[in-house]
């Protein structure tokens, strides 16, 4: 029996370019869509219309240029972003309006000045209005985990009448913990009496660092959408992170018996991409393609990572795209990473060597923090051609020796500390 294929919404050229520093020019928009596209996402959303003519173009040019996925443009609940939107989106090959309004009395009272019956009403006509350009109408309920849940049913229940086909519940300010989400869209979907009429979608935001686990918990409570980005960028904190949610799928089969239908292999070369579009990097410890997130430096664990990988990683790097594991020198590393790197780069060392590139290495790390092959190889280099001139009188320290080439004085310590 197959497991339950999940819809993956992308929406990093939208939600994620909101992000201060992640604006793209159409041509990168294209490229990134390309990708997305290779990495095998079922929607993108491509931008909002609306917001401005390179908005509208960058839609309408993502739309002619990426052909398999559907493509998406946003609007607000109000006829003139849905007909923008529906010339954006003309020539797509499959295309979706995805429409929105608030829902919670926060926002209703506070941001639209507009009453829960003005607020339905609208929803329903934006559906209504956006069926004449596409079948593939998406409705979204902003703040919906603040809206009051009555309220909500019947807004749900009215779009999904006038013709909604998803169905989004976003968490839009992060605030929701995962049994909460879980026990919202439980509680939705069993009170709609038409929820079986459309797919159900979950939006979070990370203000909190759940993004990740309360959509998963939409998933396991119903949902069989799931909205996210790449590197999991997004308005303040971000989104749900694409990479994540996939690799939680993939390597918990377990507890999450779903298939996103993705080459997770592609995973890092789209997340490099967008780092060079962007110009802004991922944090060094993001999970599945920061640059440590395969990349071990404690003696411990390197050790552990030589005899059997599986000791400290619990997915291969090639199943994201990149290309190793990487064995970090630095001052918690052991002498067998040490060994090892040496091998790599062609280097035949003695145990007795083995013991003092060793020590020297990490009393060099210890001013340097980590230790490049060049590095590793003056160390080698000197242990190899100047121990016997450098070395002290019996009962005398050996004196510390400077080499221009490691930028630093190498200084001998009398224990090692790694494994």
């Amino acid at each position: 029996m197959g497991r339950d294929r999940l819809t993956v919404f992308d929406t990093t050229l939208r939600d994620g370019e909101q992000a201060p520093g992640f604006s793209m020019r159409i041509h990168e928009k294209i490229r990134l869509a390309k990708q997305l596209d290779a990495l095998g996402v079922d929607i993108i959303e491509a931008g909002f219309p609306i917001a401005s003519e390179a908005d509208a173009e960058a839609v309408k040019a993502v739309a002619a240029a990426v052909r398999r996925p559907v493509i998406a443009g946003l609007s607000r609940a109000c006829a003139g972003d849905i007909d923008k939107a529906g010339a954006a989106l003309r020539g797509a090959a499959r295309a979706r309006i995805h429409t929105f309004i608030a829902t919670s009395d926060l926002h209703l009272e506070r941001k639209l000045n507009m009453t829960r019956e003005a607020c339905l009403a609208a929803a329903t006509d934006a559906v209504l209005h956006a069926r004449r350009y596409t079948d593939d109408v998406q409705f979204s309920a902003e703040d919906a985990t603040r809206s009051d849940v009555d309220f909500l049913c019947r807004v749900v229940e009215a779009v999904i009448a006038a013709g909604a086909t998803t169905i989004n519940l976003p968490d839009t300010v992060g605030y929701s913990t995962p049994d909460e989400i879980a026990e919202f869209f439980s509680s939705i979907i069993g009170r709609v009496p038409n929820a079986d009429k459309a797919v159900f979608s979950t939006h979070c935001h990370n203000d909190l660092g759940l993004a990740v686990a309360n959509s998963l918990a939409a998933v396991g409570a119903g949902v069989r959408q799931v909205e996210c980005t790449i590197n999991g960028i997004g308005e303040r904190a971000g989104n749900a992170s694409l990479e994540e949610v996939a690799m939680v799928l993939r390597v918990r089969p377990d507890r999450h018996p779903y298939d996103m239908g993705l080459n997770t292999r592609a995973l890092y070369a789209t997340s490099q991409l967008l780092t060079e579009l962007t110009g802004q990097a991922v944090q060094s410890n993001k999970a599945i393609v920061g640059r440590n997130a395969f990349a071990h430096e404690a003696g411990i664990h390197q050790d552990g990572i030589l005899k059997d990988r599986r000791t400290y990683e619990i997915m291969r790097p090639e199943d994201v795209g990149v290309p190793s594991t990487t064995l970090v020198l630095g001052k918690h590393s052991g002498r067998h990473a040490v060994q090892k790197r040496c091998e790599q780069l062609g280097v035949a060392l003695t145990r007795f060597e083995v013991d003092r590139v060793y020590r020297r290495m990490v009393s060099f790390a210890d001013a340097h923090k980590h230790v490049t092959d060049a590095q590793l190889r003056a160390i080698v280099d000197e242990v190899k051609t100047g121990e016997a001139a450098g070395a002290a009188a019996p009962g005398q320290a050996a004196p510390a020796r400077v080499r221009p080439d490691l930028h630093g004085t190498v200084a001998e310590p009398g224990y090692g500390h790694g494994v």
